[in-house]
């Protein structure tokens, strides 16, 4: 399965982060924030970790992230 198999399906999915790509585990129309807990709509997913499985609201959340992991 990939992000166009579940188009929808209201309530939060469970997803499993790849190299420029996601595999949906468990339906859902919205993932959240690991930053911030904003939801974020599955169709605006655009920045996630691989490395952690987390997924970033925006590229300002996922920097955050890169430095609170990194310590800088």
């Amino acid at each position: 399965m990939n992000r166009m198999e579940f188009p929808g399906g209201g309530g939060e999915a469970q997803i499993r982060y790849l190299d420029g790509d996601f595999k949906i585990v468990r339906p859902g129309s919205y993932v959240r924030c690991a930053i911030s807990s904003r939801p974020i709509l599955i169709q605006d997913l655009k920045y996630w970790s691989v490395e952690r499985q987390e997924a970033y609201v925006d590229a300002d959340a996922a920097l955050e992230a890169y430095r609170r992991h990194n310590k800088l």
